[in-house]
């Protein structure tokens, strides 16, 4: 059973005299797994001081048995060891100097933040408290601006640099659970800060048009800026991409472009197709220079760059949307051109390099001006008749426009419409079985008079020649015995003197 005490010591006093004093804080004896008796300091507080000796004592009875805390010994390192291991991990893993530090440097604003010494001082309610309260400051001449509240965006970049710290916490051995595993993000499109647009394709006809009329800046010429911005709005490559690339990193023969894969974002080498125009202006502007020089001198601020040369074209850098066109958002325009120009979707992500294609078409592919109107316009006319009534015109049984018909002639001649209807149809079929020559002149006319009766646009002319002209509604000529109709002429005709004598 442990126990504790405070040590006592005799002290000889000016006067002589020796007294007895005790030690501020609590000690406690206990033997260890190798048997070794050690003598522990403790706290000034008894109550915690027994705490601390009763959760030794269980582990050196543990130690004894065999049942070891492999973690104590991290528990104790500072949290900085613990962040430069991490840092050198991430190195080891394939990943750029630039996001390992960027990763550690967000960790460790945060644990500074919180005031995180030890692995154990981690609280996931005051690492979220903290996040959510951290402000973006920019450099300038006067020394650091403070621009407010980091976005939602910027808050879920630090949440995840911690539980992904954490998390490697756990896998390397160094503790049993992360705990901010239960830490979630939080919806990024609530709280948009700096969202991109794609350059429309007249804008960037103007953009290099101005730009390559322009002088130099950031080190370029207007030429060699003109170039690079046509390049990346065609092949969508990165900064550091563009940075990367040398003379030797084009084929103009294949007219391909390859970025090695230490300067790719998935550490995958990437082969880029070329126009076959601008490999021609490339092949020509890289002619005088060697294998290995780089073939653009990409500053750092390319953002600064692209901005001065937008307004030297008349292009808002900001929208009325509140969008940036900043220098990746020439990337966003290589997406939205291949997609307005019919690419299937797949193809695009192969293009721009994305893992998921939803990161393709949700963020990378935008809508240019007026296509929404042309994709509306190019719908099928839902005005027009469908395929039923089209057929129901076709054969005279659409009850509409039988109806208009009967109308038209019941104003002219009510009684003479069933003899119009059924006459012109049968006379026009057996127009082309008639045979006497010395009525084709005849016959002529009436299959022409025929035609016009079918087209029903033109009822009121058709309908009251039809009935005012007698000569017309029997022509010269017209007998039973001369067409051979038999029976069923004969009683047409029956049917025809009938309506004339009502008349």
């Amino acid at each position: 059973m442990a126990s504790v005490f405070k040590r006592k010591r005799k002290v000889k006093l000016a006067n002589g005299k020796t007294v007895v004093k005790q030690s501020l804080k609590y000690y406690t004896r206990l033997t260890d797994a190798d048997g070794i008796k050690r003598t522990i300091l403790l706290y000034t507080d008894k109550t915690a001081s027994m705490h601390k000796a009763l959760q030794l004592n269980k582990e050196f009875e543990q130690a004894k048995e065999g049942i070891t805390d492999r973690f104590k010994e991290h528990r104790k390192r500072p949290m900085a060891e613990h962040l430069e291991d991490f840092g050198q991990s991430l190195l080891a893993k394939g990943g750029t100097a630039k996001n390992a530090k960027q990763v550690k440097l967000r960790v460790k604003r945060v644990f500074d933040e919180c005031k995180f010494t030890f692995w154990n001082d981690i609280q996931a309610s005051k690492v979220q408290h903290t996040i959510s309260g951290l402000r973006k400051y920019v450099k300038t001449k006067e020394g650091l601006k403070d621009l407010g509240e980091i976005s939602a965006q910027t808050y879920n970049f630090y949440l995840k640099s911690v539980k992904q710290f954490c998390k490697w916490m756990v896998q390397d051995g160094r503790a049993s659970e992360s705990p901010v595993e239960h830490l979630q993000t939080i919806n990024v499109r609530a709280d948009r800060r700096h969202d991109r647009r794609s350059l429309e394709p007249d804008e960037i006809r103007r953009l290099l048009e101005a730009t390559q009329a322009a002088g130099k800046r950031f080190g370029m010429t207007g030429y060699e800026r003109a170039l690079l911005y046509r390049l990346t709005a065609e092949t969508g490559q990165r900064r550091d991409e563009l940075k990367s690339l040398k003379k030797s990193s084009f084929d103009f023969e294949n007219l391909t472009v390859t970025v090695d894969a230490g300067y790719t974002k998935n550490k995958k080498p990437a082969v880029l197709p070329l126009r076959k125009d601008t490999a021609l202006v490339l092949q020509k502007y890289l002619a005088g220079k060697m294998p290995s020089v780089k073939a653009f001198k990409v500053p750092v601020k390319t953002a600064l760059m692209l901005k001065a040369d937008l307004k030297a074209a008349k292009i808002p850098y900001i929208d009325d949307a509140g969008r940036y066109a900043d220098f990746h958002s020439l990337r966003h325009s290589t997406g939205s051109l291949l997609a307005a120009a019919g690419v299937h979707p797949k193809v695009i992500q192969s293009i721009m390099r994305h893992s998921d294609i939803n990161l393709t078409m949700s963020r990378y592919t935008h809508i240019f001006r007026g296509q929404e109107s042309e994709a509306v316009a190019g719908l099928p006319d839902l005005s027009l008749p469908s395929k039923e009534k089209q057929k129901a015109v076709a054969t005279g049984t659409d009850n509409k426009l039988i109806g208009a018909v009967q109308h038209s002639a019941k104003e002219l001649t009510p009684k003479l419409t069933p003899f119009l209807t059924l006459t012109a149809f049968t006379t026009c079929n057996q127009s082309a079985t008639v045979g006497n020559e010395q009525d084709n002149t005849q016959e002529k006319a009436s299959s022409a008079n025929c035609l016009e009766n079918e087209k029903l646009d033109n009822k009121n002319d058709n309908l009251s020649a039809n009935v005012t002209d007698k000569e017309q509604i029997r022509p010269a000529g017209f007998e039973p015995a001369t067409f051979g109709l038999g029976n069923r002429r004969s009683i047409l005709l029956s049917y025809e003197r009938s309506n004339h004598k009502s008349l």
